[in-house]
Parts: structure tokens; C-alpha cells; sequence
């Protein structure tokens, strides 16, 4: 079976068109302006698992909110529990403190600590204070489970992995699908991983950017909805089932350059979970839904003299916030679209094979559906 990016089209690619508010100029989270992402990823072997050894399907993903020091400039931040059948690190200080000061990563479950700890070598060779005059970076890591096609055991990660993925981030176009931390993700039974959307609020209400990328490996087949399309029930016999757990996990990372507060972000955060319903998931009893927000318009220096900061902050008894929420479940439904739409089919350990979403079939359930204007791209 094939493994690789290939050229898959995205859901947009086809006429799906999720929700009413316009997309950015690459329809990602790289839209909102100053945020980059990178992958590394790790493909590597055939066959019968050899725990410790492969097959490795797996990797990380480095989202970075703005170009300075992260640590000294630090973004206002907030993460937010669905279902808290996993984990992001910090989260606790995160929740205290209202900021994040460094890189978002997104790896596999049994590479948190790793990924964690090359974040902290990452961050002391860019600052001979930290930890020195001042304290150290939390590390903000999250993680969804390849278990079914990679090597978890191996805990392939590596510290120059991180650090690849640190030094790869980019603006402009996101490579999405099995790439980075999704490379080994599954989701609603077809091979899932990383995907990306954004929306521009109205220009009246200040034209802000929301940008979201999904690390997607959670759902159930029947389950799945393509714009309000039961596609998944249509497909249930285009391959043979897969047997697994299929309750899964998601992260979900929200940017804006709206000036929003941490508690302003904790409720953009929220609407994330009506985000992924959209798509058909209620949620399962041992996923790791995570919300993972910040803002990019009330950075906080680390230094400062000043016993006050005076900041902006979004306004809650106007338009506006309402068209932020809308763009937060309009971006989440159509990012774990791409991922599904962009991600090719993978073998794994053991053989196992997880399918990619067939787009031919896709469309033309759709139409059946009467969205006439989904086509397969010629």
C-alpha cells in the first residue's frame, strides 16, 4: 500500500462548502498572521510488529504563534477539556496564568514526555537566562494515539525530530493528512491526521482571522457527516471493517488575531466541541478531546517594570463575538474534513491497512444528497 502525501483534494477542492463566513487566503491556521507550522515525520518499515523496533508510523507537529521569542513575548492562551481521556501538558499553568510562552506540539501518546523535554532543550539553547534569572518554559504538548499502525511502544520521537518540526514551521500552505503528529491517525475508520481551515469575520467587525488545526483520530464510520451528510453510513461496505476502538481522540488548536482574553478564549474554546458534532462525533468515554486557544493581539512580556499592563479585548455585547464563535465550529468541522479529505491510504503494523476516505465514492453520495454542486475535480 501506498504511503505518502500525494494529491488529494480538499473538501473545498470539490464544492464542500462548510458554513457562511469566507475563508483566508490559504484557508489554514497559517492565515492568522504571524502563526507557522511544521512536521516531521516518521515513516519507516514493514510487517510484523516488532515492539521497540516497527513498523514506525508517527511523528510531531510544531505550531508557532509568532515569529519573536515566545518565551519573552508570551501569547494569552487557554486550553479547554471535552473529554479529558488524555492530555496536554501545563494545562494547570496555563489556566493560572492566562499565557503560553512557547511552541504547541503534537505528537503521539506514549512521546509526550520526550517531545516535552526536547521543547525544554529546544528553548535553553535560544536563552542562557532561562532557568539561570529567570524560570523555565512550560512545554505545551498534546497527543492523540497511533497505536493501531505504529510502533508506540518505540517511542520514536526523537529530540532532533522536535526539533525538525520546530525548525520546518512555515506560513502559507500547511501540508495536511498523514503527516507529523498525524501521521498513524485514524479517523471515522479511514486514515485521518492533520488538518486546517480559517475564516475572516466581517469587515465591520474588524475583519479578524480564525485559524484551526486538527490532529483528528477519533469516530465511528456510521458516524461520519460531510456537511450535513450521512456519508459514513453510505460507506460502511467500501472495505472491510476495521476492528478497534473507535471512540479515538482529537486535539484541536484555535488561533485569532482578534484581542481576546483568556477567558474570552476559553468560551472560543467551547465551540469546538459543536465543531466536531457537526462531523458526527459525540464525544467517547475514554477520548482525549482538547481545545488548545490563543491570541495573538495581547502578547505579554515576560520583563516588565510596569505594575500595570493596560490591553484590548473583544467587546461581548456585539456582533462580533457571535461571527468568532461561528468561525471557531465552522473552521473545526471543515479542518477534520481535510484531514480526512487530504490523508492517503496506510499500511501499518502487523499489515494493517486503514483506507483513505474514496473521494469518487464521497461525491457522488453527496449529489445523491442533492449537493449537486460537489464535483470530482478533473
Amino acid at each position: 500500500m501506498k504511503n505518502g502525501f500525494g494529491n488529494r483534494p480538499r473538501a473545498r477542492d470539490l464544492g464542500i462548502v462548510v458554513g457562511v463566513l469566507p475563508p483566508g487566503a490559504h484557508n489554514a491556521i497559517t492565515d492568522v498572521p504571524g502563526v507557522r507550522v511544521g512536521h516531521c515525520t516518521l515513516i519507516q518499515g514493514h510487517g510484523n510488529l516488532m515492539p521497540g523496533q516497527g513498523p514506525i508510523r508517527t511523528g510531531v507537529t510544531a505550531i508557532l504563534p509568532h515569529p519573536g521569542d515566545l518565551f519573552l513575548e508570551k501569547i494569552t492562551g487557554a486550553i479547554v477539556r471535552i473529554n479529558g481521556f488524555g492530555e496536554v501538558t501545563n494545562s494547570q499553568q496555563v489556566d493560572e496564568m492566562g499565557v503560553m510562552e512557547g511552541p504547541i506540539l503534537l505528537t503521539n501518546t506514549m512521546n509526550v514526555p520526550r517531545v516535552a523535554d526536547a521543547v525544554i532543550d529546544w528553548a535553553y539553547e535560544h536563552s542562557s537566562d532561562m532557568s539561570v534569572t529567570t524560570w523555565g518554559i512550560s512545554p505545551i504538548v498534546a497527543e492523540t494515539s497511533d497505536n493501531y499502525l505504529n510502533d508506540a511502544r518505540g517511542r520514536h520521537v526523537r529530540r532532533e525530530h522536535v526539533f525538525e518540526a520546530i525548525a520546518s514551521a512555515r506560513d502559507g500552505i500547511v501540508t495536511e493528512g498523514a503527516v507529523g503528529g498525524g501521521t498513524g491517525m485514524i479517523c471515522y475508520e479511514f486514515k485521518g491526521g492533520i488538518g486546517t481551515a480559517s475564516r475572516v469575520v466581517a469587515a465591520e467587525f474588524g475583519g479578524y482571522t480564525i485559524g484551526a488545526l486538527v490532529q483528528s483520530n477519533f469516530g465511528s464510520r456510521a458516524k461520519l457527516r460531510i456537511d450535513g451528510v450521512p456519508v459514513g453510513r453510505a460507506l460502511m461496505d467500501y472495505d472491510e471493517r476495521i476492528q478497534r476502538d473507535s471512540q479515538g481522540s482529537v486535539i484541536v488548536v484555535i488561533a485569532t488575531d482578534a484581542p481576546m482574553s483568556s477567558r474570552q478564549l476559553k468560551r472560543m474554546g467551547m465551540r469546538v466541541a459543536f465543531g466536531l458534532a457537526r462531523t458526527g462525533t459525540q464525544g467517547g468515554n475514554t477520548s482525549g478531546d482538547f481545545a488548545i486557544c490563543f491570541s495573538t493581539a495581547r502578547n505579554r512580556p515576560h520583563h516588565s517594570t510596569a505594575p500595570i499592563l493596560q490591553l484590548t479585548q473583544v467587546v461581548e455585547d456585539t456582533a462580533l463575538i457571535n461571527q468568532l464563535f461561528d468561525a471557531v465550529v465552522e473552521t473545526t468541522e471543515e479542518a477534520v474534513l481535510n484531514s480526512l479529505f487530504k490523508a492517503e491510504t496506510m499500511q501499518g503494523r502487523d499489515h494493517r491497512i486503514i483506507y483513505a476516505l474514496p473521494i469518487q465514492e464521497t461525491v457522488e453520495i453527496m449529489n445523491r444528497y442533492g449537493h449537486t454542486q460537489v464535483k470530482f475535480p478533473s
